[in-house]
Protein backbone atom coordinates (compact mmCIF):
# COMPACT_ATOMS: atom_id res chain seq x y z
CA UNK A 1 0.00 0.00 0.00
CA UNK A 2 1.14 3.74 -0.82
CA UNK A 3 2.04 5.68 2.23
CA UNK A 4 0.80 8.98 0.72
CA UNK A 5 -1.19 9.81 -2.23
CA UNK A 6 0.97 10.53 -5.30
CA UNK A 7 3.75 8.74 -4.07
CA UNK A 8 5.29 6.67 -6.42
CA UNK A 9 5.61 3.02 -5.95
CA UNK A 10 9.06 2.42 -7.70
CA UNK A 11 11.95 4.78 -8.33
CA UNK A 12 12.11 6.49 -12.02
CA UNK A 13 14.17 5.01 -14.05
CA UNK A 14 17.65 6.42 -14.40
CA UNK A 15 20.14 6.29 -17.49
CA UNK A 16 22.21 3.86 -15.50
CA UNK A 17 19.59 1.75 -13.85
CA UNK A 18 19.91 -0.78 -16.56
CA UNK A 19 23.30 -1.64 -14.80
CA UNK A 20 25.77 0.77 -16.86
CA UNK A 21 28.29 1.91 -14.63
CA UNK A 22 28.36 5.59 -14.38
CA UNK A 23 30.70 6.87 -16.67
CA UNK A 24 34.08 9.23 -15.49
CA UNK A 25 34.08 12.75 -14.84
CA UNK A 26 33.79 15.30 -17.29
CA UNK A 27 37.67 15.95 -16.51
CA UNK A 28 38.28 12.51 -17.51
CA UNK A 29 36.27 12.04 -20.21
CA UNK A 30 38.48 15.13 -21.39
CA UNK A 31 41.73 13.51 -20.75
CA UNK A 32 41.07 10.51 -22.78
CA UNK A 33 39.93 12.69 -25.87
CA UNK A 34 43.34 15.04 -25.54
CA UNK A 35 45.80 12.37 -25.01
CA UNK A 36 44.34 10.31 -28.03
CA UNK A 37 44.34 13.20 -30.19
CA UNK A 38 48.08 14.80 -28.97
CA UNK A 39 49.60 10.87 -28.90
CA UNK A 40 47.87 10.21 -33.01
CA UNK A 41 49.47 13.79 -34.22
CA UNK A 42 52.95 13.33 -32.56
CA UNK A 43 53.41 9.47 -33.95
CA UNK A 44 52.37 10.66 -37.39
CA UNK A 45 53.98 13.79 -38.18
CA UNK A 46 57.45 12.49 -36.19
CA UNK A 47 56.77 9.14 -38.32
CA UNK A 48 56.29 11.61 -41.36
CA UNK A 49 59.84 13.68 -40.53
CA UNK A 50 61.19 10.15 -40.67
CA UNK A 51 60.06 8.92 -44.22
CA UNK A 52 60.94 11.97 -45.42
CA UNK A 53 64.35 11.15 -44.59
CA UNK A 54 64.96 7.81 -44.75
CA UNK A 55 62.76 6.67 -47.76
CA UNK A 56 63.48 9.87 -50.12
CA UNK A 57 65.54 7.63 -52.24
CA UNK A 58 62.05 5.76 -53.49
CA UNK A 59 63.06 2.82 -52.94
CA UNK A 60 60.62 -0.17 -51.54
CA UNK A 61 61.55 -1.52 -48.69
CA UNK A 62 59.37 -4.64 -47.80
CA UNK A 63 58.03 -5.44 -44.04
CA UNK A 64 55.96 -8.43 -44.31
CA UNK A 65 56.35 -9.70 -47.72
CA UNK A 66 54.58 -8.34 -50.13
CA UNK A 67 51.76 -7.37 -47.50
CA UNK A 68 53.27 -4.47 -46.01
CA UNK A 69 55.95 -2.44 -46.85
CA UNK A 70 56.90 1.20 -46.81
CA UNK A 71 57.32 3.27 -50.17
CA UNK A 72 57.29 7.46 -49.97
CA UNK A 73 54.27 9.13 -52.17
CA UNK A 74 52.86 12.59 -51.97
CA UNK A 75 49.47 12.30 -51.83
CA UNK A 76 47.31 15.54 -53.40
CA UNK A 77 43.82 13.55 -52.95
CA UNK A 78 42.15 11.78 -50.33
CA UNK A 79 42.03 8.12 -49.60
CA UNK A 80 42.93 6.16 -52.90
CA UNK A 81 44.42 9.31 -53.96
CA UNK A 82 40.79 10.83 -54.71
CA UNK A 83 40.19 14.15 -55.74
CA UNK A 84 43.91 14.54 -56.74
CA UNK A 85 42.53 17.09 -59.05
CA UNK A 86 40.80 19.19 -56.17
CA UNK A 87 43.26 19.11 -53.28
CA UNK A 88 41.44 22.32 -51.88
CA UNK A 89 38.37 21.03 -51.62
CA UNK A 90 39.66 18.27 -49.96
CA UNK A 91 41.35 20.20 -47.11
CA UNK A 92 38.07 22.23 -46.78
CA UNK A 93 35.91 18.51 -46.22
CA UNK A 94 38.51 18.01 -43.83
CA UNK A 95 38.15 21.53 -41.90
CA UNK A 96 34.30 20.91 -41.77
CA UNK A 97 35.06 17.13 -40.84
CA UNK A 98 37.63 18.35 -37.82
CA UNK A 99 34.99 20.82 -36.63
CA UNK A 100 32.46 18.25 -36.35
CA UNK A 101 34.56 15.92 -34.20
CA UNK A 102 34.99 19.23 -31.91
CA UNK A 103 31.65 20.07 -31.84
CA UNK A 104 30.99 16.39 -30.68
CA UNK A 105 33.48 16.55 -27.81
CA UNK A 106 31.76 19.19 -25.91
CA UNK A 107 28.73 16.97 -25.37
CA UNK A 108 30.71 13.43 -25.09
CA UNK A 109 30.29 12.25 -21.18
CA UNK A 110 32.01 8.71 -22.19
CA UNK A 111 35.79 7.63 -22.18
CA UNK A 112 35.32 5.33 -24.99
CA UNK A 113 33.87 8.03 -27.12
CA UNK A 114 36.54 9.75 -26.03
CA UNK A 115 39.13 7.88 -26.77
CA UNK A 116 37.43 7.51 -29.87
CA UNK A 117 36.82 11.06 -30.87
CA UNK A 118 40.22 11.90 -30.02
CA UNK A 119 41.80 9.24 -32.63
CA UNK A 120 39.79 10.71 -35.02
CA UNK A 121 40.58 14.38 -33.80
CA UNK A 122 44.60 13.01 -33.76
CA UNK A 123 44.25 11.67 -37.13
CA UNK A 124 42.36 14.39 -38.97
CA UNK A 125 44.60 17.01 -37.92
CA UNK A 126 47.99 15.29 -38.40
CA UNK A 127 46.93 15.49 -42.58
CA UNK A 128 45.34 18.88 -42.25
CA UNK A 129 48.77 19.62 -41.35
CA UNK A 130 50.17 18.68 -44.71
CA UNK A 131 47.79 20.49 -46.61
CA UNK A 132 48.93 23.70 -45.20
CA UNK A 133 52.10 23.76 -44.46
CA UNK A 134 53.89 21.23 -47.05
CA UNK A 135 54.02 21.93 -50.46
CA UNK A 136 53.19 23.26 -52.76
CA UNK A 137 51.36 25.49 -50.25
CA UNK A 138 48.30 26.12 -47.69
CA UNK A 139 45.02 24.13 -49.20
CA UNK A 140 46.91 22.61 -51.63
CA UNK A 141 49.95 20.91 -49.96
CA UNK A 142 50.21 17.12 -50.24
CA UNK A 143 50.32 14.78 -47.65
CA UNK A 144 53.27 12.76 -47.00
CA UNK A 145 51.89 8.28 -47.23
CA UNK A 146 54.50 5.78 -47.07
CA UNK A 147 52.61 2.50 -45.48
CA UNK A 148 52.28 0.13 -48.78
CA UNK A 149 49.16 -2.26 -47.95
CA UNK A 150 50.07 -4.79 -50.61
CA UNK A 151 49.72 -2.02 -53.44
CA UNK A 152 46.44 -1.58 -52.75
CA UNK A 153 46.80 1.64 -51.43
CA UNK A 154 49.39 4.23 -49.15
CA UNK A 155 48.90 5.59 -46.18
CA UNK A 156 50.25 7.02 -42.81
CA UNK A 157 49.53 7.21 -39.16
CA UNK A 158 47.15 9.63 -39.35
CA UNK A 159 45.21 6.95 -41.22
CA UNK A 160 45.50 4.28 -38.56
CA UNK A 161 44.07 6.91 -36.25
CA UNK A 162 41.33 7.80 -37.91
CA UNK A 163 40.21 3.90 -38.74
CA UNK A 164 40.96 2.88 -35.21
CA UNK A 165 38.41 5.84 -34.04
CA UNK A 166 35.83 5.02 -36.63
CA UNK A 167 36.02 1.31 -36.15
CA UNK A 168 35.40 1.92 -32.45
CA UNK A 169 32.76 4.63 -32.93
CA UNK A 170 30.85 2.23 -35.07
CA UNK A 171 31.27 -0.70 -32.21
CA UNK A 172 30.09 1.81 -29.39
CA UNK A 173 26.89 2.66 -31.94
CA UNK A 174 26.18 -0.76 -32.76
CA UNK A 175 26.51 -1.77 -29.21
CA UNK A 176 24.07 0.80 -28.00
CA UNK A 177 26.51 2.95 -26.09
CA UNK A 178 25.05 6.63 -26.25
CA UNK A 179 27.43 9.99 -26.34
CA UNK A 180 26.97 10.45 -22.75
CA UNK A 181 27.60 7.36 -21.59
CA UNK A 182 24.07 5.49 -20.92
CA UNK A 183 22.64 2.80 -22.55
CA UNK A 184 19.37 3.50 -23.74
CA UNK A 185 16.67 0.66 -22.82
CA UNK A 186 14.61 -0.32 -25.89
CA UNK A 187 10.98 -0.89 -25.83
CA UNK A 188 11.15 -4.29 -25.34
CA UNK A 189 12.97 -3.90 -22.34
CA UNK A 190 10.94 -1.70 -20.73
CA UNK A 191 7.63 -3.50 -20.68
CA UNK A 192 9.66 -6.52 -19.46
CA UNK A 193 10.43 -4.42 -16.46
CA UNK A 194 7.17 -2.67 -15.73
CA UNK A 195 4.63 -4.95 -15.29
CA UNK A 196 1.67 -2.32 -15.31
CA UNK A 197 2.83 -1.88 -19.07
CA UNK A 198 1.45 -5.49 -19.52
CA UNK A 199 -1.83 -5.31 -17.86
CA UNK A 200 -2.57 -1.73 -19.14
CA UNK A 201 -2.49 -3.16 -22.85
CA UNK A 202 -4.36 -6.05 -21.89
CA UNK A 203 -7.35 -3.83 -20.29
CA UNK A 204 -7.49 -1.87 -23.36
CA UNK A 205 -7.76 -4.90 -25.20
Amino acid sequence: MQESTGTALSAPHSPHDDGTPAETSRSGVLRWYVIAAIVTLALDQASKVWALGALDDGRVRPLIGEVLSLRLIHNSGAAFSIGGSATWLMTLIAVGVTLAILWSSMRVGSSRWGLALGLLLGGSLGNLYDRFFRPPGPLEGHVVDFIDYGGLFVGNVADIGIVGGAGLLVWLVFSNIGLDGSRPQHAADRHADDPDTDEQEQSDD
